[in-house]
């Protein structure tokens, strides 16, 4: 699905979940930013073994070096053949404790599930599909409705690769690896709806599996990531 369908999903989102909030008359501008609550309300949104369905999609066009490169001793620049990425994620996002921790860390963990599809509208390579888990780490102040976050994922996937063909500075195999690495901040409209928007930096390569009959160029990309999520089950009992 093109990116601009995506990004008009998530303003969707946007809209219907302000639209079930209250009415934009009668919402002071107070409550755009905080709960209303004598406690801190976000203790009802995030809580051990809350799960959520967790959709995302981006647009990653700037290409950089491999960010690891001090760890593996690769040369650190970026190659000729320039890449753009759509990634689409489909993720189930467990949240595996309650809030806690101290000062700016303090916060709550979640576990994530995902199933990504993404496109390449620049670069010989059309389509990648992997599977992921992730490690996302919420910074939550008491009753604020905007949660910074940060959050890694690793993953195996499948492209079709095109330097088997001779295309220079193409994937040498259709069996690779990608990490992802992103942060952003999250809005909740309530204990069920919240949106998010931020970037991300993606890598894929195969490892080095290829070489030495084709060299391990990899894709090292960033850009913006825009997603909604929705809460699976009933809702925990109103914490105040």
């Amino acid at each position: 699905m093109p990116s601009k369908y995506l990004y008009g999903a998530f303003l969707f989102a946007l809209f219907a979940c302000f639209a079930e909030s209250q009415e934009a008359a009668s919402y002071p501008i107070h409550n755009l930013f905080f709960f209303n609550s004598p406690g801190d309300f976000n203790r009802n949104i995030f809580y051990r073994n809350k799960m959520e369905f967790s959709f995302e999609s981006g647009w990653q066009p700037i290409n950089i070096p491999f960010v690891y490169n001090f760890a593996t001793g690769s040369t650190y620049t970026t190659w000729p053949l320039h890449y753009t990425l759509e990634p689409n994620i489909l993720s189930l996002r467990w949240t595996i404790d309650n809030i806690g921790w101290w000062g700016i860390l303090r916060g709550s963990t979640d576990y994530t599930f995902s199933g990504s599809y993404v496109d390449i509208p620049r670069g010989p390579e059309t389509r990648y599909f992997a599977f992921l888990f992730g490690i996302r780490r919420n910074f939550i102040r008491p009753n604020w409705r905007m949660v910074p976050y940060f959050d890694a994922h690793g993953g195996v996937g499948n492209i079709n690769a095109k330097g088997p063909d001779g295309v220079l500075y193409a994937q040498g195999q259709d069996l690779t690896f990608t990490l992802m690495n992103g942060g952003g901040i999250r809005y909740d409209f309530n204990p069920r709806f919240s949106v998010e928007a931020g970037a991300t930096y993606q890598h894929i390569s195969n490892f080095y599996l290829s070489q030495p009959k084709y060299y391990d160029y990899g894709i090292n990309v960033w850009g913006s990531m825009v997603g909604f999520n929705i809460r699976i089950g009933n809702a925990k009992p109103l914490v105040q």
